[in-house]
């Protein structure tokens, strides 16, 4: 038997983040990863996926728009397994990098599968079948998520496909329909129609990205279609059956019902927690009525020293909260005293095109809780420095507290804007009012000026619209 002071059962962006600072903190550390250091998010999600995007951004402009920045050629070529390699790279040596830090911090890293055996006790199992028992005061989950498969959907990673294999192909359909259009879908949306596919994207909810603001839905779904991309929502897909050459798709919409021969179907309709064969009933360690680990604001279990972070606890499914919450727990098993995890703080960004920001509340859930609510919109389309970039779609808008000034949240869409959403966290982390972000001075021209104008708008003193 191995002892050690902690054991984090997965190697992602919470599980090593977590293992990190725990032994920044003087913990002998040991993390036990079933299949890759970084886990999904750095391997087949997030860090690939952006390097996709990117790739699209470039062949959208090159196919759509050369001639609006006066570039013209002949046989224009866009080969997509290019990108999707330029993506492996991307993912390979971000993983190597956290192969590093697990040196550089001492930190014992064990391939295989983890069990509870008891609360404070693992079984390791390698994938040759060889186990190890370890044992450790205080263990931390963040086992993560996997796709969550419908009875309609039959997944047979060629014709019906989930986020894993739409990483990974390296050809892309002339034709795609996408199943759910959170962030995943529309994500893989941009992607695909940049290089030229027809996509059709079917949701169930009344409205795209239906997580977010209305008014966000709104935009992003009229972007989508000047794109070219077909929308069905409040649609349900009632039957998908692969033939040869194509996949037949019957979806119910509220025009009546309607079939699609596409070649491929990405299903992307969400995730569900990794927690079977984990020994969780063992440990003892409570779950939610959907299956999630349940956790206190410092990830802590009902179980004494042992925690749960990232997507197993179902806060958000997003990877800086894993981060987040493993440099709680790790700070609080250590007898620290963090700040606790507060969902209204966290940023949340879709990486579609035009992007999503938001934080906080929408207009709809501060009203919905009683706050007297006033809200500030600036339009890119005056902003200087999205009309230079010749992407001038979306708005930055900020939701407040009429009585007070508090800054309740923010949702917005257009160029960039993830990179937007730290000022208003921060500034609502630290209780400052909407009018100390009207006063504070943004260089111009910069998108970063939305937002101030956005502020002033919500005071009633707009000067540029």
């Amino acid at each position: 038997m191995k002892e050690f002071d902690v054991i984090v059962i997965g190697a992602g962006p919470g599980g090593y983040v977590c293992a990190i600072r725990a032994a920044q903190l003087g913990k002998s550390v040991a993390i036990v990863e079933k299949q890759f250091l970084g886990g999904v998010c750095l391997n087949v999600g997030c860090i690939p996926t952006k390097s996709l995007l990117s790739n699209a951004a470039l062949a959208h402009t090159l196919r759509e728009r050369a001639r609006e920045f006066g570039v013209s050629f002949d046989n224009l070529k866009l080969d997509y397994s290019a990108a999707v390699k330029r993506s492996r790279t991307v993912s390979e040596r971000l993983v190597k990098g956290v192969g590093f830090l697990m040196k550089k911090n001492n930190i014992t890293v064990m391939m295989g599968t983890a069990k509870f055996t008891a609360k404070n006790t693992l079984t390791v199992t390698d994938a040759e079948g060889k186990a190890e028992t370890l044992k450790a005061k205080d263990i931390v989950i963040a086992t993560g998520s996997h796709f969550a498969s419908l009875p309609t959907v039959p997944v047979d990673g060629k014709q019906v496909i989930t986020f894993w294999e739409a990483i990974l192909q390296e050809t892309l359909p002339k034709s795609a329909l996408i199943i759910g259009a959170g962030a995943m879908g529309v994500e893989f949306a941009t992607v695909w129609n940049s290089y030229g596919t027809a996509v059709t994207l079917v949701e169930m909810l009344p409205r795209v990205v239906p997580m977010e603001d209305e008014d966000v839905s709104k935009e992003l779904e009229k972007s989508f279609k000047k794109r070219g991309i077909e929308i069905y929502t409040g649609s349900k897909v009632s039957s998908v059956k692969p033939g040869k050459g194509s996949v037949s798709v019957v979806v119910n919409t509220p025009e009546g019902q309607k079939t699609f021969e596409v070649e491929q179907v990405l299903l992307a309709t969400g995730f569900r927690p990794n927690t079977e064969d984990l020994g969780l009933k063992e440990a003892g360690v409570a779950l939610t009525e959907r299956g999630f680990v349940q956790v206190d604001e410092f990830s802590a279990t009902n179980v004494p020293g042992v925690w749960a972070i990232g997507d197993v606890t179902g806060k958000l499914l997003l990877a800086h909260v894993a981060s987040t919450q493993g440099i709680i727990a790790a700070e609080k098993l250590a007898g620290l005293s963090p700040e606790p995890f507060d969902i209204n703080l966290i940023p949340r960004a879709t990486y579609s095109e035009p992007q999503v920001g938001s934080f906080g509340l929408s207009e709809a859930q501060a009203k919905e809780k009683g706050y007297q609510v006033k809200t500030g919109r600036f339009n890119f389309q005056a902003n200087g420095k999205a009309l230079g970039l010749g992407n001038y779609s979306g708005f930055v808008k900020v939701i407040v507290d009429a009585k007070y000034g508090e800054i309740l949240g923010g949702a917005m869409i257009g160029e960039s804007v993830s990179e937007l959403l730290p000022e208003l966290t921060l500034a609502r982390r630290n209780e400052l009012t909407i009018e100390e972000i009207a006063h504070n001075v943004h260089a111009h021209p910069t998108l970063s000026e939305a937002i101030q104008e956005a502020a002033e708008d919500a005071l009633g003193r707009a000067i540029q619209q």
